[in-house]
């Protein structure tokens, strides 16, 4: 089994939105993360509270500490949306039982589900970074990325994921049939920068980018997000590009 000294630390896991929510039971966690869906804490907690247990599971059964990072990664994926769900019965609803349901037993179960059948790759074809992008980060990010029009969620990825230069994404988008010239690239990524923070919740910003309220401080007009903090986050296939927006000659992406 994975020491103790090789699980992961998560600052998170010190913020006072996590740490105010310690005295909460695992029923009352997943209840509040079920009644307030816009919120991102509860779900934190709950990965705080239980993430040295499923990457010991994991890291135990994978072949390298990189395909375990992401193992770890796409498992809470799976909880988060297995979580929106969850009935937690009592234990008087679980007399037939040889256990009684605990959210431990069911986060062991969903993580030997997930140990099972994922399909994991290569290590040379991995780069997520658990130090570049924490689980619950990560999720809302996937999530924040959805929200997003097409358009503007495609340039995102190109110009972080795959790297292109703003001409090469000029070129491609054209071959698609959108005439954008290099200012019109270099805009369209800029608002896809606010957009995507806009959409996260405010909790997974305040906790993961130090973002704070309009009455706590002026702010600067900075966003967090136009740094290096995304590179490497979002990692797919340079094939899977296309896929990423629906087609561009339809009129769909503008709305």
């Amino acid at each position: 089994m994975a020491s103790a000294a090789n699980i992961p630390y998560f600052p998170e896991s010190d913020h006072y939105l996590v740490q105010s929510l310690q005295h909460l039971s695992d029923r009352e966690l997943v209840s509040l993360f079920q009644r307030h869906p816009e919120a991102g804490r509860y779900f934190t907690a709950i990965f705080c509270r239980y993430n040295p247990m499923v990457y010991t599971l994991i890291r135990h059964s994978a072949r390298s500490p990189v395909q375990a990072d992401y193992l770890f990664a796409l498992t809470w994926r799976h909880i988060l949306h297995e979580l929106t769900g969850l009935s937690c019965p009592t234990a008087e609803a679980t007399e037939d039982s040889q256990k009684p349901f605990t959210l431990q037993n069911w986060l062991v179960n969903v993580t030997a589900l997930c140990i099972n059948q994922a399909v994991i790759p290569e290590v040379e074809s991995i780069h997520y970074s658990l130090a570049q992008a924490s689980p619950p980060f990560w999720c809302y990010l996937e999530q924040s990325l959805d929200r997003i029009p097409p358009l503007e969620r495609l340039v995102l990825v190109l110009a972080l994921t795959f790297r292109w230069s703003e001409a090469r994404i000029v070129a491609y988008l054209r071959a698609e049939g959108e005439q954008l010239s290099a200012v019109d690239v270099r805009q369209t990524l800029d608002q896809a920068y606010r957009r995507l923070e806009e959409a996260l919740p405010e909790d997974i910003r305040i906790i993961y980018l130090n973002y704070q309220l309009p009455h706590d401080a002026e702010g600067d007009g900075e966003n967090p997000l136009k740094d290096d903090l995304l590179e490497g986050v979002f990692d797919w296939p340079d094939t899977m590009a296309p896929a990423l927006a629906p087609s561009l000659s339809t009129p769909a992406h503008r709305q």
